[in-house]
């Protein structure tokens, strides 16, 4: 069994206004189901780590709402960051932490707001990863492309290890579309999901390699966090940890010097990053549209949603109003109680751009 870590961070701009800084995407039930996004995440991790080895890393304006999402998992497997410090000291923090408590555990890293359709596929993955991790690889789950998607980061697959096992010669920063056309054609790429399975020693070691003062730090850190000196510690070393994302504190190092491998995953992976995409991924009627939640109702049983001669249209519906649309297509709407956003779904990404110009406005709408 693994010992699983969900970081759970970030506010989800481009899901802007449903995802907010208080209450980002993963608390959302994005997934075509009642579950949240970060329920579903351990729903799906339960065949390959128990609840007691399931971890979430997260800020303290969220964990209150995670607990209550996740009344299972033990209160001493929510650990608290005092403010983000990017991927590496959230997973590293966890490692460190793990490492204490089993210091001979496999560990695995999985974002909170993800989507996985075919979790038998998945777990069959994460047991080859696993495997991979035994050899002491530092191991990443890469995904299938499906088409050359200019949104993700690449893998560059080399020789093969075992099995489905292969080598990761290097990572590729998010390309244009013409380089992204050839990394697909090539068969020799793969997308970056930002999921990881490596021994927790292994780990540590690398991260002392590359980064010995972010290292040193954890590791002060995790002897205290069993401790009532957490606060103290926590306090004091916590804001000068490196603020640097696990890829380029120590997995890019690690290709280079032969250490990291992948598997390739193909079971529906979707990191839901914008409402266009939430469009592609859950149910639509026989135009194309898509209503979030469209099993609500208003007072009197009336629908919330009142869609005619519409086409390809994602609404969300979180005000308690009726969203009404009429000779529209290719659109997006999303209404909440103090924000409505209309735009069109080829400008999905671009949503973030509106919570950039807030936060230059000082609104707290974000």
């Amino acid at each position: 069994m693994l010992h699983a870590v969900i970081p759970a961070g970030g506010s989800g701009t481009r899901l802007w206004p449903l995802s907010r800084a208080t209450h980002p995407k993963f608390l959302h039930p994005l997934t075509g189901t009642p579950d949240t996004l970060i329920q579903a995440t351990v729903a799906r991790l339960a065949p390959v780590a128990a609840i007691g080895d399931t971890y979430v890393v997260t800020g303290t304006a969220h964990a209150a709402a995670i607990a209550r999402q996740l009344p299972d998992l033990p209160e001493s497997n929510i650990l608290i960051e005092p403010s983000p410090r990017d991927s590496c000291a959230a997973i590293g923090l966890a490692a460190a932490v793990i490492a204490r408590r089993d210091p001979d555990a496999v560990m695995g890293s999985f974002a909170a707001d993800h989507l996985v359709r075919d979790t038998a596929r998945f777990t069959e993955v994460l047991r080859d990863a696993e495997a991979g991790a035994q050899r002491g690889l530092l191991m990443t789950i890469g995904i299938t492309p499906t088409h050359p998607e200019t949104g993700y980061g690449y893998l560059q697959c080399g020789a093969v290890v075992d099995g489905p096992v292969r080598v990761v010669d290097e990572f590729k920063e998010k390309p244009s579309r013409e380089v992204a056309a050839q990394y697909l054609a090539s068969g020799r790429y793969l997308w970056n999901a930002g999921m990881f399975v490596w021994r927790v020693d292994v780990f540590l070691r690398e991260l002392a390699r590359q980064q010995p003062s972010l290292h040193d730090g954890l590791v002060r850190i995790a002897a205290a966090w069993d401790t009532d000196d957490r606060d103290r510690v926590l306090g004091e070393i916590w804001p000068t940890l490196t603020k640097i994302s696990v890829d380029y504190a120590v997995m890019e190092g690690a290709a280079a010097a032969g250490l990291v491998a992948t598997v390739p995953g193909d079971f529906g992976w979707n990191d839901i990053g914008d409402f266009h995409t939430l469009g592609e991924v859950l149910p639509a009627d026989e135009n194309g549209n898509v209503v979030v939640g469209d099993d609500a109702t208003l007072d009197g049983g009336k629908p919330e949603v009142l869609l005619h001669d519409v086409r390809n249209v994602v609404v969300v519906p979180q005000s308690g109003r009726l969203v009404a649309a009429l000779g529209i297509e290719n659109m997006i709407v999303v209404d909440t109680p103090d924000a409505v956003l209309v735009c069109d779904r080829d400008r999905a990404q671009d949503v973030k751009k509106l919570v950039d110009e807030l936060k230059e406005r000082g609104d707290t709408r974000i």
